[in-house]
């Protein structure tokens, strides 16, 4: 059976990448310019933000005091769990020394970087769950210094609720800046005197494409783009579940796609026929969100066979890839593109995305096809090193040197060379030919 579309997408999942970029680069270049008072000047005008940059202890407690209980709770519940799964990421690297030949020892060294920006941001919606799932991982993998930002939320700082969440993952500094001003101040080093090594978080199209403009000067997570969803459904699959959970990536914002991959034609119409009410049911910003994102980015694509389904979403590379289907076990074995898996009506993106362990910073546009997620992986180096006796060096320099001329590298042969002179003066070894050009 070929692959048959039930609703095909309007658009592409684009971002207006070129104004972005240019906007970005100019805001880059006068902070990179002027410092600090051009980041101010820019949380005046962008954010009408005046006070303090740095956020003290002080006014962390004050802030967050009147928090209830209850939601505290919740904060910290979500907060061990991503905390539980970094360390155990953590753990499952290690260091190693192996002789690889008598008298030379080669290892690996697992460290972190010293500093790390996590971007929190607050928008449409107060991303609770971003601050935990940065910085929290980045402590779990050792980093010494995590600075934070956020934006100010109506007028007053940082959201209370987002600011307590920086709090207990770890943050060392917190900043209330948001954008590209926050990326850059970050990456400068701007308010803390520590640049950071590396920046991460997810933001809007301004934000992620300061971070591509810094990319080399500082690592990055992944190059974000708009929350995607793709389900994968047979004919087991409950079309309520499909369509709600389809409906709840929707409402991240107009340009979210969402994809079902079904191999049940009863399922996809089921699925297409209860997607109007449940958004229509939607609060105005989610609604309105929601909406745009199915009309112009949903698609239902039905395949003839779990073979083609599997094909189709390897494809797509979805960000979020959920299975309402029979043998489970078959399809993680058998799937390779996507940013976090989840497997089972008994799951859903939602709670990857708040509380379960997982982290929910995750590549889109394709980006699954090479990459995964943020990890505690992103915050470590995996450092070489090396050691190693005279007579392991008489083996290598005479290789290494031959290897080296037939490349026409002849000042590299020659550090080897020098080495065997000065071990083994009374021998002769073949150093391959010179380089006479």
């Amino acid at each position: 059976m070929a692959i048959e579309y039930l609703k095909k997408a309007e658009k592409t999942p684009e971002t207006e990448s070129g104004n972005a970029s240019a906007v970005a680069a100019r805001m880059l270049a006068d902070i990179a310019a002027r410092g600090e008072p051009a980041v101010r000047e820019y949380a005046k005008d962008l954010d009408r933000w005046t006070g303090d940059i740095v956020v003290t202890p002080d006014a962390i407690e004050r802030r967050t005091r009147d928090i209830p209980a209850g939601v505290k709770r919740d904060i910290d519940f979500a907060t061990a769990r991503v905390s539980r799964f970094a360390e155990a990421q953590r753990q499952s690297i290690h260091e190693f020394a192996i002789e690889i030949q008598p008298g030379l020892v080669a290892g690996q060294r697992v460290v972190p970087v010293n500093v790390a920006g996590c971007y929190v941001p607050t928008g449409r919606y107060a991303h609770i769950a971003s601050a935990y799932m940065s910085i929290a991982t980045a402590k779990a993998a050792g980093v010494g210094t995590v600075v934070a930002c956020s934006t100010p939320y109506k007028g007053e700082g940082i959201h209370p609720q987002v600011l307590y969440a920086m709090h207990r993952a770890g943050a060392d500094i917190v900043l209330t800046l948001g954008g590209v001003q926050a990326i850059a101040a970050m990456a400068y080093g701007l308010f803390t005197g520590k640049p950071a090594d590396i920046v991460v978080g997810p933001g809007n199209r301004y934000v992620a494409e300061a971070k591509r403009l810094l990319f080399g000067r500082v690592g990055i997570d992944v190059f974000a783009g708009p929350s995607e969803v793709a389900v994968i459904a047979d004919d087991s699959a409950d079309a309520a579940m499909v369509a709600s959970d389809l409906v709840g990536q929707a409402e991240h914002g107009h340009d979210s796609p969402a994809w079902l991959v079904t191999t049940s034609r009863r399922i996809g119409d089921d699925v297409m026929k209860r997607m109007p009410a449940l958004i229509a049911a939607l609060p105005p910003t989610a609604r309105d969100a929601a909406g745009a994102a199915w009309r112009d980015y949903g698609e239902v694509i039905l395949c003839g066979t779990r073979e083609e389904a599997a094909a189709m979403s390897d494809r797509l590379a979805p960000e979020h890839l959920e299975v309402h289907a029979q043998d489970l076990d078959g399809w993680l074995a058998r799937l390779t593109n996507y940013g976090s898996l989840f497997l089972g009506e008994e799951t859903t993106v939602a709670f990857g995305d708040k509380a379960s362990g997982p982290n929910h910073i995750l590549p889109t546009k394709g980006a699954a096809r090479y990459s995964g997620g943020l990890s505690v992986h992103k915050f470590l180096k995996t450092l070489t090193w090396q050691r190693m006796t005279r007579d392991a060096a008489r083996d290598l320099a005479q290789v290494s040197a031959r290897i080296s001329r037939l490349e026409g590298m002849e000042a590299h042969a020659r550090t080897a060379d020098d080495r065997l002179g000065k071990y083994f003066p009374d021998q002769t070894f073949d150093k391959g030919e010179p380089v006479k050009s």
